[in-house]
């Protein structure tokens, strides 16, 4: 008898980790990732699946420590790897292809990868952000294109991020590059050298630009009118005042090609340890409640198409209709040399 027990006792401690782990799920991200406490508890009280999130930095922090753990990954899913990264991503075959049958409600300009070893989740636009009292009170007309902001009557409004310390900084970087190009004397170096004439000021990063440089910024002492922002940042002004006022103080400016689309992606890690449960979490980022859910989490916009966008999106602030976009592929082969490129020219 107690021998038998004691059998059952080793069976009982050797499975008991292994079906533990089972139902652990764990999902590596970046530290803007937010999702409402509720939805969450929804996928794991439908599932069994315990949800650990593993927060690593910015996009490319996190990019940077997958790829180098790959072989032995920190998780079974990632979340938040976007356009400006995806061919980096792939090529060092990160991901498991896997085929969501939610992707038939994903309209195909987000899907940038036919094997499916991403799956589209939500995007946002980087567009020029304007402070509302600013332009009234002077009684500026607001700049119409990229090359308006050249224009003297802009001379010492505009705030920028620097593109190799921000993603949004970027994501401008590579408009300009998609509007101008690299050839010819009116390239982008070219523009960007008439913006420096221009007195833009560069900052290392986006919450200093908006909340420190930008006039138009609740509780900002900034005195520039311009900054680079997203197109959903009047929104979320709106969002987080006491009282909702009649209109947004800040707006977006977007015009055709003015604005760079981001579109973020989740995939299931290769070598994961529980595929299935990161294919079910897929999913579940892909269904209308997580969807939904996306816009007032992560001030983005969700890319099911059978998704409800939130009321206070669709009054204070607009989806551009032509975004700015260049290859994935040639984004990850000449980053660098523009970066570079782009330090010589406006920071030298």
């Amino acid at each position: 008898m107690l021998r038998r027990m004691a059998i059952f006792i080793l069976l009982f401690l050797i499975v008991m980790p292994v079906t533990a782990q089972e139902n652990v799920l764990t999902l590596v991200t970046h530290d803007s990732f937010n999702v409402n406490e509720d939805v969450l508890a929804q996928f794991e009280d439908e599932t069994g699946i315990t949800v650990q999130i593993l927060r690593s930095g910015d996009a490319g922090t996190m990019l940077n420590q997958s790829i180098l753990s790959k072989e032995n990954p920190l998780g079974d899913v990632m979340f938040g790897v976007d356009n400006t990264f995806l061919s980096r991503a792939l090529d060092n075959d990160l991901f498991a292809p896997y085929e969501s049958p939610l992707l038939e409600n994903v309209p195909d300009e987000f899907k940038l990868d036919a094997e499916n070893r991403v799956t589209p989740i939500d995007y946002g636009d980087v567009c020029l952000n304007y402070d509302v009292s600013y332009f009234e009170e002077n009684n500026l007309a607001l700049p119409e294109s990229l090359e308006d902001l050249t224009d003297p009557a802009y001379k010492s409004l505009l705030v920028v991020e620097n593109p190799a310390t921000s993603s949004p900084g970027l994501a401008f970087l590579l408009a300009t590059i998609q509007a101008f190009g690299e050839e010819g004397e009116n390239n982008y170096l070219s523009y960007w050298a008439s913006l420096v004439e221009n007195d833009v000021l560069v900052v290392d990063d986006w919450s200093t630009a908006y909340y420190a440089e930008f006039s138009g910024s609740t509780g900002s002492e900034g005195t520039r009118p311009l900054v680079v922002s997203y197109a959903s940042s009047p929104p979320v002004e709106v969002y987080f005042m006491e009282t909702p006022p009649e209109s947004a103080p800040t707006g977006s400016i977007v015009a055709d090609n003015t604005c760079f689309r981001q579109i973020e992606f989740a995939g299931v890690l290769a070598n994961a340890k529980n595929p299935e449960a990161a294919q079910k979490f897929i999913d579940f980022m892909l269904d209308v409640p997580f969807q939904e859910d996306v816009p007032l989490q992560m001030f983005v916009y969700p890319v099911n198409s059978e998704a409800a966008i939130p009321e206070i999106f669709t009054t204070y602030s607009a989806i551009p209709e032509k975004s700015a976009t260049v290859d994935p592929a040639e984004i990850n082969a000449k980053r660098e040399e523009w970066i570079q490129a782009w330090t010589e020219t406006v920071l030298r």
